[in-house]
């Protein structure tokens, strides 16, 4: 079992999602947990890793678990998302190649992990 955070952000119907490099599928910016850390200290940590950003008030939003993308049969990510708010202005930076704002329409882009995380904005109407 892959254990990351992620830090889910809607505008306008679309979510942000980010792509690292080498890669060609996105999904909601996070990481996996340092020893020792909460889960809202690796969310601040790996957030302004990937995207140069600060964020606070972070507020639960679900626990997703999919097949891991590219990982052998049977083997998963737990993902526990939440939402913030936050200072800055997002960019790429470190692994990150490309941030990039979708909408339902783009799920086929995604991890299934992530796919799972759309389904769920969709279905409570923040994802168009």
């Amino acid at each position: 079992m892959i254990d990351k955070v992620a830090w889910v952000h809607v505008v306008d119907g679309r979510v942000l999602v980010v792509r690292s490099h080498g890669k060609d599928t996105f999904y909601v910016p996070g990481g996996k947990r340092e020893p020792g850390e909460s889960d809202v200290e690796a969310l601040v940590r790996e957030v302004r890793e990937e995207l140069s950003v600060d964020i606070s008030d972070a507020v639960p939003l679900g626990v997703f678990e999919a097949q891991a993308h590219g990982r052998a049969e049977g083997e998963t990510v737990r993902m526990t998302c939440y939402s913030a708010t936050f200072s800055g202005q997002p960019a790429p930076a470190s692994e990150i190649a490309e941030l990039a704002w979708f909408s339902t329409a783009d799920s086929g882009r995604v991890s299934p992990v992530t796919r799972m995380v759309f389904d769920h904005l969709r279905d409570i109407g923040e994802l168009s």
